[in-house]
């Protein structure tokens, strides 16, 4: 599988759900909602609002297994160990300056394996719900794959390892994930891609908009 998770991976992954899933609890004062939603088989692109570097940790434990997640390149070559563990988790690159087409390729190809990829939205660690213009790869791999889009709302996680509180910490957070959004509903709009994405935002909105703000 080049360039993606080996079943090694895959076994790592799901042996560490349920105690990662604990730890939080109780360390992060964590709480997960939702989980009813998530699709029983085949694939799904889990979509959440992103304001940490611990998030990608947190949605996978409130998936309860290995995502795929879409990963700046620049995060890449800044530490070994970050690398190695990217890497083995099928961490699929995604170039800030160049267009995506090799990493939606890539995504592509693992939802047609029935994988599950993650996807932020905004790009990129924002400040406050609502600071970054709103992505569409994921309405794209959903329409061109018929897979799910699973909103996961997160909060709390803005006081650690985020741009406006760049220190470790230990706060309470909340992760909610809702029913699955279907991209073919919105194939006969004017911008599907757009509506679909739209859709989506209206979801994390209603659960950060009211409280991640900015300054």
């Amino acid at each position: 599988m080049p360039g993606g998770a080996g079943p090694a991976a895959y076994r790592v992954a799901n042996l560490l759900s349920r105690p990662l899933d604990v730890m939080q609890r109780w360390l992060l004062d964590g709480e997960v909602t939702g989980r009813e939603h998530l699709p029983a088989d085949g694939p799904y692109i889990v979509t959440a609002n992103h304001l940490s570097l611990i998030d990608p940790i947190l949605v996978s434990i409130a998936v309860g297994g290995l995502i795929r997640f879409l990963a700046l390149d620049e995060l890449f070559g800044q530490n070994f160990l970050l690398d190695a563990s990217m890497r083995y988790f099928g961490a699929i690159s995604l170039s800030r300056e160049r267009p995506p087409l090799g990493a939606l390729r890539e995504a592509l190809a693992a939802l047609e394996r029935g994988e599950v990829i993650g996807i932020f939205p905004e790009g990129a660690r924002a400040r406050y719900w609502g600071e970054r213009p709103i992505k569409r790869g994921a309405a794209w791999l959903a329409l061109a794959t018929g897979a799910p889009i699973v909103p996961c709302a997160v909060t709390g996680t803005e006081a650690t390892m985020s741009l406006n509180e760049p220190r470790a910490r230990i706060p309470a957070v909340r992760l909610s994930l809702h029913p699955a959004i279907e991209a073919e509903r919105y194939c006969e709009s004017e911008d599907p891609l757009g509506a679909t994405m739209d859709a989506w935002a209206e979801v994390i909105e209603a659960e950060v908009g009211h409280w991640i703000h900015k300054e």
